[in-house]
């Protein structure tokens, strides 16, 4: 166990960012989950923008790499391209 006060919150707060970016992280999952199940074009369509947002989102929380950002979103757009 943690002797300084310092410490104790840093175990404190640590914890709560993992919770979080686990939520972000999942929701992010969730979502590319449920798009690559769609089966018409023009719902497609409609979805990417929202689900490009949210990846660029999680880039700029730290929880997603900028690289496997531009190949998600690059795999969604050929997905909905070839619709």
């Amino acid at each position: 166990m943690a002797n300084h006060k310092s410490a104790l919150k840093r175990i404190r707060s640590d914890e709560k960012r993992r919770v979080r970016r686990r939520y972000y992280a999942k929701t992010m999952r969730n979502a590319i989950r449920d798009f690559r199940k769609l089966e018409e074009k023009a719902n497609a369509e409609k979805e990417l923008p929202g689900l490009v947002k949210m990846i660029d989102k999680n880039v700029s929380r730290n929880i997603l790499h900028k690289n496997k950002a531009a190949n998600l979103k690059s795999s969604l757009m050929r997905q909905v391209n070839s619709l």
